[in-house]
């Protein structure tokens, strides 16, 4: 039997063009390793990739080595990439660290929240509702970003939000935002958040986008329990 490859992805996902072709391959690997798309033991094919993906061999094979130092692939040799070992106490790990920073995020915004920000956070809260009544996964994950680069933004402390993003990478943002239930979950987590922000409560807030994570990860860890990836 032929080992799986990515080439298993959803049909018609297209990569956008950008100089950095092979971050954007290595955003559609990484989302695939962490939704279960692929498991553990299964090996990414270079030349089946890029097929897969319309590029070229060069930037999925950029892309592999970028994720292979981030632990999520190891190199077989003379055989080529295979999805590393992923358990449930990653999962957790991960999204505790995104809790976490976000937590004190909220916590540090709620300081210097402005009414402007809040009706920011309200008109993107509102569009984002509109995209997940319409399944427009695409806009639900640029306004989900959106709305919390504000809340980053207000609590002025860029080290920290970098930190954030950098551990938000492993978040399969497409398996959220194709997600009904996910969505209406966080259009309501976002509008208590907002109103916490408003009253100028700092612990709500924190607790509230903490949470948001918590529920991340419990909606991934009942997914890949359900596909199987750990049978």
């Amino acid at each position: 039997m032929a080992s799986p490859s990515v080439s298993r992805s959803p049909a018609g996902r297209t990569l956008r063009r950008r100089p950095q072709l092979s971050d954007d391959v290595a955003v559609h690997v990484r989302n695939l390793i962490m939704s279960g798309g692929v498991r553990p033991g299964d090996f990414i094919r270079l030349d089946e990739t890029a097929a897969d993906l319309g590029v070229s061999v060069t930037p999925v094979r950029e892309a592999l080595l970028t994720l292979r130092g981030e632990g999520l692939v190891e190199l077989v040799p003379h055989r080529g990439y295979v999805v590393a070992p992923l358990s449930r106490d990653d999962i957790h790990d991960l999204f505790w660290l995104q809790g976490q920073i976000a937590e004190e995020l909220a916590v540090r915004a709620t300081r210097s929240v402005t009414p402007e920000a809040v009706e920011e956070l309200t008109a993107i809260n509102e569009k984002l509702r509109r995209a997940v009544e319409d399944g427009e996964a695409d806009r639900i994950e640029d306004l989900e970003f959106s709305f919390h680069r504000v809340i980053n933004h207000l609590a002025d402390a860029s080290k920290l939000s970098w930190f954030l993003l950098s551990a938000t990478r492993y978040t399969p943002v497409q398996f959220y935002s194709s997600d009904p239930a996910w969505g209406e979950s966080a259009v309501e987590s976002h509008r208590r958040l907002i109103a916490a922000l408003a009253d100028g409560k700092a612990d709500v807030v924190g607790a509230e986008n903490k949470a948001h994570f918590i529920d991340g990860a419990q909606r991934l860890v009942a997914h890949l329990d359900e596909v199987g990836i750990w049978d």
